[in-house]
C-alpha cells in the first residue's frame, strides 16, 4: 500500500496530506485509555513546561500502546512509498501531545515553528539543528472544530522556508522561524484515528484550545538514514530524501 498520486501531489504542493481513518479505532482507544490512566496518577506542575515541549506521560512514550499507532498500521508502507523502502527505522517512541482547554476564550496570535530549534525545555542540544525528514501525527480524539488545540499548518511553507534558507544560509535556522509571508493557518480537524503526514519543513503550530475537551494526539518523527550526512543541505534541497516524490520534483 502506498500514497496515491493525489496524496503525493498534496505533499508536494501543500507540504502535508491527511489520511482519514488510517489507525484502527481500537488502537487509538487503547492508547487514549493508557494516557488517561497515566494522567490519573497525577502530574507535577513543576514538570509541565518540559512535558509540553517533549511529551506527556513519558513512561508510555516507548511502549507498544504508543508505537503500535504507527508500526501496527499501514503507516510504514505509506511512508516508504515516498521515503523509500528500508530508508528509515520504525519509531521506537512517540511524542504524546496533549493540549488542555484554556481558562478563557481568547484567541492569541498564531506562532508557527519548525521542530528542532533548541530551547530550554525541548531537549535539543544548543547550536544543533534537530531536523528530521517527515512528521506523522495521529489524532486520538475527535476534532470537529478549529480552535480546539488542533495541529495547525501553514500550507506551502516547506518551499518558502527552503528558499529562505537558500538566501540566508542554513544556519539561519537557529535564529527562529524564517521571516516569510505566512498564509492563514489551517487547523487540522478530523476523527480519532486520522493521520496527518507532513514534510519536516512545513511551518506548523498549535491552535488555541477554547473547547471543553483535551486534544489527544501522538507524533512520530521519521528520519531518512542519509539525513545526518548533511542536515544543513537538506534545509535547502528538501526532496533529497524523498525518492517517491521525484516525479513531482522533476
Amino acid at each position: 500500500m502506498g500514497l496515491s498520486g493525489e496524496q503525493k501531489a498534496e505533499i508536494y504542493d501543500r507540504g502535508y496530506t491527511v489520511l482519514r481513518g488510517l489507525v484502527p479505532l481500537p488502537l487509538a482507544e487503547r492508547a487514549r485509555k493508557a494516557i488517561n490512566h497515566s494522567l490519573g496518577e497525577g502530574i507535577d506542575p513543576a514538570n509541565l513546561p518540559t512535558l509540553r515541549a517533549q511529551t506527556y506521560c513519558p513512561e508510555l512514550r516507548n511502549s507498544e500502546v504508543i508505537t503500535d499507532l504507527f508500526n501496527a498500521t499501514e503507516a510504514p508502507s505509506l511512508a516508504a512509498s515516498v521515503l523509500g523502502e528500508g530508508t528509515f527505522d520504525l519509531p521506537t517512541g512517540g511524542q504524546i501531545a496533549l493540549r488542555f482547554p484554556r481558562a478563557d476564550t481568547e484567541i492569541p496570535p498564531f506562532r508557527p515553528h519548525l521542530d528542532g530549534l533548541p530551547t530550554a525545555t525541548n531537549g535539543v542540544t544548543p547550536g544543533n539543528i534537530g531536523s528530521f525528514t517527515a512528521l506523522v501525527g495521529v489524532l486520538l480524539s475527535d476534532l470537529p472544530e478549529p480552535n480546539s488545540g488542533n495541529f495547525a499548518v501553514l500550507p506551502g511553507t516547506h518551499r518558502s522556508t527552503a528558499e529562505y534558507f537558500r538566501e540566508h544560509g542554513p544556519k539561519s535556522f537557529l535564529d527562529g522561524f524564517p521571516k516569510i509571508d505566512q498564509p492563514e493557518p489551517i487547523h487540522i480537524t478530523g476523527r480519532s484515528g486520522d493521520v496527518v503526514f507532513c514534510h519536516y519543513q512545513l511551518g506548523h503550530g498549535i491552535a488555541p484550545n477554547v473547547s471543553p475537551n483535551i486534544r489527544y494526539a501522538v507524533f512520530f518523527r521519521l528520519t531518512h538514514h542519509n539525513h545526518h550526512q548533511d542536515k544543513e543541505a537538506r534545509l535547502i534541497d528538501i526532496w533529497r530524501d524523498w525518492p517517491g516524490m521525484q516525479d513531482f520534483v522533476a
